[in-house]
């Protein structure tokens, strides 16, 4: 089954940006569908953007939607995603999540729908 490894997560200013990258270290990453969550202590889980198998489609949170940016390089079996304009509120810990095969459709916002997750790296910004 794939691996996701994550890197990219630091501190940042607000109004600063940084990248993040998730590198499938196992499978085909054109068969899995690609989605980036965060949290932070003591919430739940939450949907940050989506990319389809392609990258054809892709989906955000209104709370990063159109600060946010996901994209995949299937060649170099990594996904990003390019974080600009950084609140206080995007501090967490943010997750690359894959499901097998999947289709876009509602369900992509669930995070138990994902079958596979990466460690999780720190984003912490600063006011």
């Amino acid at each position: 089954q794939v691996q996701l490894v994550e890197s990219g997560g630091g501190l940042v200013q607000a109004g600063g940006s940084l990248r993040l990258s998730c590198l499938a270290s196992r499978g085909t990453a054109s068969n899995f569908f690609m989605a980036w969550f965060r949290q932070a202590p003591g919430k739940e889980r939450e949907f940050v953007a989506a990319i389809s198998r392609s990258g054809d489609s892709t989906g955000y949170a209104d709370s990063v939607k159109g600060r946010f940016t996901i994209s995949r390089d299937n060649a170099k079996n990594t996904v990003s995603l390019q974080m600009n304009s950084l609140k206080p509120e995007d501090t967490a810990v943010y997750y690359c999540a894959a499901r097998l095969f999947a289709a876009w459709g509602p369900l992509m916002q669930r995070h138990s729908w994902y079958n596979y997750w990466g460690q999780g790296t720190q984003v912490t910004v600063s006011s």
